[in-house]
């Protein structure tokens, strides 16, 4: 199997091939952690150093692993980069590791990590896994962080609330309070979390679809290649 190049890689992890809404993978930390940006933020760069890090080593050991074993070696990888992600949150971010909770440990259940060392790290050299794994992370983490900020904006009307936990003391002023004294309490619960991914898939179908329209050819570009109307 080539290598894919970096632009196949970099469309298929931000957009056709994105993680969270396309493959509809990963929807539980992602429903349920995406209440604020800083929640969001803090859940994807933990993802996305558990898939970087996990492809690079599968694709390593890709001639190594036995086939018998393959799965519960890719777990065990998994799992040895999310209790660096999990060590390295609470030593560097104490608290924002506590509002996030069991879902950093549970990042060895996302499916998208899993699959993606077993379809493609474990298929190809390290560069590309290495690549797919980042581009992977990113398009998953920023469905993860737009959906945390729509959550934000229109459940709570304000932006980067409690952005410190993640960056520190720096961000303590960098909350944005555009609608004071809002709180619409369905799109903070769980409910508005289901609703709101609904909406953002549902705009992305919408815009492949509108795309495949633009790029489709025309009656009349049809006639000119085939010499017969369809």
């Amino acid at each position: 199997m080539s290598p894919p190049n970096l632009s196949t890689l970099a469309r298929d992890g931000l957009w056709d091939n994105n993680p969270a809404l396309v493959q509809l993978l990963g929807l539980c930390p992602l429903l349920a952690v995406s209440a604020s940006v800083v929640n969001a933020l803090g859940l994807a760069l933990a993802t996305l150093g558990v898939l970087m890090g996990s492809n690079l080593a599968v694709s390593l050991i890709r001639q190594r692993v036995p086939a018998a074993v393959r799965l519960p070696a890719f777990v065990m990888i998994i799992a040895a980069f999310v209790t660096c992600a999990d060590l390295l949150m609470a030593a560097y971010a104490y608290e924002l590791h506590k509002v996030l909770g069991i879902f950093i440990p549970l990042i060895v259940t996302n499916c998208a990590i899993l699959g993606r060392a077993d379809a493609f790290a474990a298929r190809q050299p390290p560069l590309p896994a290495l690549l797919d794994g980042l581009m992977m992370g990113l398009g998953f983490g920023a469905a993860l962080v737009l959906l945390g900020a729509i959550r934000e904006l229109f459940g709570q009307g304000s932006l980067f609330a409690g952005l410190d936990l993640l960056l520190g003391p720096l961000a303590a002023d960098w909350q944005l309070t555009l609608i004071p004294d809002y709180d619409f309490l369905f799109l903070v619960l769980p409910p508005g979390a289901f609703f709101t991914a609904g909406l953002l898939i549902a705009l992305k179908n919408a815009i492949d679809d509108r795309r495949r329209r633009a790029a489709a050819p025309t009656p009349r570009e049809r006639i000119r290649v085939t010499g017969t109307p369809r």
